[in-house]
């Protein structure tokens, strides 16, 4: 919705059809939705197509699809590392080697990638989430440097604790959720947890030309979690 507030036309990717059609819904004339799982090599292809047949063309893809499993190096299943990995790190790649071409054919763009805070520190029992997101992290550093000579910027965005409907799914999973996320805003000196509008705002940023001079940066949007 950010995005579309800017002007942009905007292809949303996602696995729920019935979530999509009633964010469309809102902005038809901007929006565009593709149901699909990152997970699955095959729906890159799909997505990257439908969104070049509907738009005409591709200059900006946000990467923030993303799951998360808790777990220590000994707890976490082959099953929890591999999903992981699969989706945070491969369907990432996929998605951006899959839209390079149409970026490269615009002259130019812009990749912004969902890393998190966890991609630059570390922290208990995120084994391989904090390892995906790291990996994240320094694989766009590495696309920042091996296409910035086709004016294509990458750059990384790395929230702290987000309220969404993943973390919320995660806080009821626990004994007492209310003190857990007492417990969670009291690591942001901030005094609060982040919104969706938080992070939205330094993507549509890290898409418009004012960051034309941008590249390969990782930013922290945490309320001070990583400064202390």
């Amino acid at each position: 919705m950010a995005f579309a507030r800017e002007g942009a036309q905007v292809v949303l990717a996602a696995r729920r059809k019935e979530l999509l059609d009633d964010i469309c819904r809102e902005d038809p004339q901007h929006l565009f939705a593709v149901t699909a799982d990152l997970a699955r090599a095959e729906a890159v292809p799909e997505l990257v197509e439908s969104a070049v047949a509907h738009f005409g063309g591709i200059t900006v893809l946000v990467n923030n699809a993303g799951v998360l499993f808790p777990g220590t190096a000994e707890t976490l299943t082959e099953e929890d590392w591999e999903r992981t990995f699969n989706v945070n790190v491969r369907g990432l790649w996929r998605l951006s080697r899959a839209v390079l071409p149409y970026l490269r054919a615009a002259g130019g763009g812009s990749i912004i990638n969902m890393s998190s805070v966890l991609g630059l520190v570390g922290a208990k029992n995120r084994a391989a989430y904090a390892a995906s997101k790291g990996a994240v992290t320094i694989l766009t550093r590495c696309m920042a440097l091996d296409h910035a000579a086709d004016r294509i910027r990458v750059n990384c965005i790395c929230p702290a604790f987000v309220e969404t409907e993943l973390t919320q799914r995660m806080l009821q999973q626990l004994p007492d959720p209310e003190a857990e996320r007492r417990r969670r805003i009291s690591l942001h000196p901030i005094g609060r947890l982040g919104v969706p509008e938080d992070v939205a705002s330094l993507a549509v940023y890290l898409a418009s030309e004012e960051s034309s001079w941008v590249t390969g940066a990782a930013f922290p949007v945490d309320g001070g979690f990583t400064a202390m």
